[in-house]
């Protein structure tokens, strides 16, 4: 007889959701309902959701897939704030907050059982001129422009990206000594870091700098490679990379997924299927081993989410 094939598992992310729920066990009840056996709990997770949430973990509502960093948010901000203490930041107050919080927030995945924390990783800061204002200048006077074709917008580009990267040089450094004061305790907890790719122009790392950071971590790093369907599709668009180019770099490091859609105008986080991103192609570097998070906006009905479900069910076959 023969096996059946092992798929990834699929989650729903509680960006969805979490605002306008009061109780936690009541949010991942109505998670539950919509056919989900596994969830995200991401960045908005405010204190007050935490009991329950535990309650409907133990009593076996669903299973927590992966966390988001920060998970559970700091006490008296209610509202998602994954950046509110960089890994990049060179104030030591600052830096010393987002080690605080990131080691609670691991102590958060492993006591939820969650496999990763899905983290960003900073950006380079600018007191002013900051060049990606220029891109998004030059983008909103030529809406019908194409990245790959633009030889003036490709020239401003470059000028842009050599002005980044003359900037980043004590961020990029700072972030990755973060990273590593976090590595060993990641990996006592038995937690996986995913870090994932960012859509603004000024985050770090760039999409480039991926490989050799992975590459350059210990080699039984607890961590990984967390790919955002969106960020990258944002990214093409702005001519930083190209989707299926940057997913072939990154397949050997890949261990998740943020799946959601960008439609006509830019915006992401749109139900699976419903905007410009080609979801046959991304599917095709998912393996048994990943974790499919489905990352919807709270603005998305129930219909997007069933629909979303429906997609990436089709195609995991």
């Amino acid at each position: 007889m023969a096996l059946p094939r092992l798929k990834p598992t699929l989650s729903l992310s509680t960006s969805w959701c979490s605002n306008r729920h009061t109780d936690g066990y009541a949010m991942l009840q109505e998670m539950a309902g919509l056919g989900f056996e596994y969830v995200e709990l991401s960045h908005g997770i405010r204190i007050t959701l935490v009991p329950g949430i535990l309650r409907a973990i133990e009593e076996g509502v669903v299973k927590v897939g992966s966390a988001h960093n920060f998970c559970p948010l700091p006490t008296g901000i209610t509202h998602a704030a994954p950046n509110l203490f960089e890994p990049s930041a060179l104030d030591s107050r600052e830096h010393d907050q987002w080690l605080r919080h990131t080691k609670r927030s691991i102590d958060f995945a492993a006591q939820v059982k969650a496999r990763v924390l899905v983290c960003h990783l900073g950006s380079v800061r600018f007191f002013w001129f900051n060049p990606a204002g220029a891109l998004a200048r030059y983008a909103e006077h030529h809406p019908d422009m194409k990245a790959a074709s633009d030889k003036s917008y490709q020239a401003l580009l470059a000028k842009s990206l050599a002005r980044l990267r003359k900037r980043m040089g004590p961020f990029w450094d700072q972030t990755k000594a973060s990273v590593n004061e976090i590595l060993a305790y990641a990996a006592e907890k038995k937690v996986k870091l995913g870090f994932e790719n960012r859509e603004k122009f000024e985050e770090l790392p760039l999409d480039g700098d991926y490989p050799a950071f992975l590459d350059g971590l210990p080699p039984d790093a607890s961590a990984g490679y967390w790919h955002d369907t969106g960020h990258a599709d944002i990214k093409q668009t702005m001519g930083l990379l190209d989707h299926r180019q940057h997913l072939q770099k990154m397949a050997p490091r890949l261990i998740g997924f943020h799946l959601h859609d960008v439609n006509k105008e830019g915006r992401d986080h749109q139900p699976v299927g419903s905007g410009e991103i080609d979801f046959q192609m991304v599917s095709e570097f998912w393996r048994p081993e990943h974790l499919l998070v489905i990352e919807l906006s709270p603005r998305i009905d129930v219909e997007g989410v069933i629909a979303s479900r429906d997609r990436v069910r089709a195609l995991m076959g």
